[in-house]
């Protein structure tokens, strides 16, 4: 199969390195398309992306260019992979054919209209086959090939098995699901509950306050995946428990990161300056919060979350405001 990776990130690298590795029942040829014509001309020659990943060569096969045109040309007629910010998505699905099968990395909300991926999908590339590939997985591990499971999911049922033939390899298993809601959802929020356990953390409030976070935010985050479409029990797979868990508790968590230096006592500024990558979590904090509220569902740990960021309350106020809600049942 010919696939079409358009972004040189962490994930988008990672990922095309995986479809390129030999493995039984596939033949891929995969082209990695980076918008920096020097960082797609180092890559090349180093066959290392050492921008954004750790020290580890890259297949011999996996092609690099910073030519667009080229890029679009290979994927015509395969699989085109988005590999972009969210803030990218819609750029990048209009400059594909009208008819083109496409599965996107990134998690979150577009700022301004509080789309999720699909939805960005349906406004600018209606005719395109699309879809998400997503799950609980970190770029360094996948490019190293440690065990690692996906999930592809469309509403195409042809969407969900180009995920499968494409990635699904000795390291890496990849599930489907007719769930690319719930999906979304799973990915976008569990960046913000991230924040909100790095920020327990960072305070030092133990285990306890950790395993409630975690449970509690996966609750918050099936309420508003429900009220958008998804199913509920998407949210107990890959893309919503299992990436909840991986973003609050792993040490390679950007977003977990976040929290840890704001409870520190940092500014959000000196944060982002010092971890130099996107954290999705910060910039779709804010409207997923927007979101819930325009359909009368109660987030309140991505509400303190929100607070926290834009300065409004510090973390320990944070932590009182959660605490002093009202007992409750619990479903």
């Amino acid at each position: 199969m010919k696939i079409t990776v358009l972004g040189a990130g962490a994930w988008g690298t990672a990922l095309a390195a995986s479809a390129a590795r030999p493995a039984q029942g596939r033949d891929n040829a995969v082209l990695l398309w980076a918008r920096d014509p020097q960082q797609a001309d180092t890559i090349a020659r180093t066959r290392r992306n050492s921008r954004y990943l750790r020290d580890v060569e890259l297949p011999a096969a996996l092609g690099v260019t910073a030519d667009f045109s080229a890029a679009l040309e290979h994927g015509r007629n395969g699989l085109y992979v988005v590999g972009t910010p969210m803030a990218a998505l819609g750029e990048m699905l209009q400059a594909l054919p009208d008819d083109a099968a496409v599965l996107w990395l990134c998690k979150g909300f577009q700022a301004g209209t509080g789309w999720l991926g699909h939805e960005v999908a349906r406004a600018v590339k209606p005719q395109a086959r699309v879809g998400v590939l997503s799950g609980p997985s970190f770029a360094d591990e996948v490019l190293q090939g440690l065990p690692t499971a996906l999930v592809s999911a469309s509403v195409d049922a042809s969407v969900r098995q180009l995920g499968v033939d494409a990635f699904h390899s000795e390291t890496m298993r990849v599930y489907t699901s007719a769930d690319p809601v719930g999906v979304e959802v799973g990915g976008a929020v569990k960046n913000v509950l991230a924040i909100a356990t790095g920020i327990a953390d960072g305070m030092g409030l133990g285990l306890n306050a950790r395993a409630a976070l975690i449970t509690r935010g996966l609750a918050e985050m099936t309420r508003l995946g429900v009220a958008l479409g998804a199913q509920a029990e998407t949210f107990m797979g890959l893309s919503g428990l299992g990436d909840l868990v991986l973003t609050a508790t792993g040490d390679l968590s950007r977003n977990r990161k976040v929290g840890l230096q704001l409870a520190k006592g940092l500014t959000l500024q000196q944060i982002l300056a010092e971890l130099g990558h996107v954290s999705e979590g910060v910039y779709s904090a804010a409207t997923v919060l927007a979101r819930a509220r325009s359909l009368n569902i109660e987030m309140p740990i991505t509400a303190a979350v929100v607070a926290v960021i834009e300065g409004q309350l510090s973390p320990a106020q944070g932590l009182l405001q959660l605490m002093r809600r009202e007992a409750r049942a619990e479903g």
